[in-house]
């Protein structure tokens, strides 16, 4: 996929791409991000919505973890894109369980890993919007610019 002029400047400003988007509450709580260039699993642990930038633990992804949550993401984007142009109802989302098979089961392989693990990094990370589809398959429409935690 091409980068535009915008995800230009979101790289110029140091953000980093969002692969998936495991929870959203009033801003990303769980995902799969980019950080210093590898692939990386958050999870919010202090949500202002008055701040810039919120806490995460973070942790490295395997390979293996990032080739399933994008598979699996891939999934519930198309799923996505058909329930936007009215062709599904909202009951036949992946995630309610028994609908898609490979989405279950890649549910249950990658269980482990969303598991925050002991020593977890604290960080700081500002999210700036792109002005891209909201969900994709490669993706979300948001960034983060990460910096440690103070």
């Amino acid at each position: 996929m091409a980068v535009t002029r915008d995800e230009q400047q979101l790289i110029a400003d140091g953000f980093e791409p969002v692969y998936v988007e495991l929870e959203w509450y009033d801003g990303p709580q769980k995902g799969l991000a980019v950080i210093s260039g590898a692939p990386h699993y958050f999870e919010a642990r202090d949500h202002h919505l008055a701040d810039d930038a919120d806490e995460y633990v973070v942790w490295p992804a395997s390979e293996a973890a990032v080739a399933m949550e994008r598979e699996q993401w891939a999934i519930f984007a198309r799923w996505n894109e058909r329930y936007e142009a009215g062709l599904v109802e909202p009951d036949s989302h992946p995630g309610n369980g028994g609908i898609d098979a490979r989405y279950d089961e890649l549910a249950s392989l990658l269980a482990p890993y969303r598991r925050v693990p002991d020593g977890a990094r604290r960080l700081r990370g500002e999210v700036r919007f792109d002005a891209g589809t909201r969900y994709r398959v490669d993706g979300v429409d948001y960034w983060f610019r990460w910096r440690t935690h103070r």
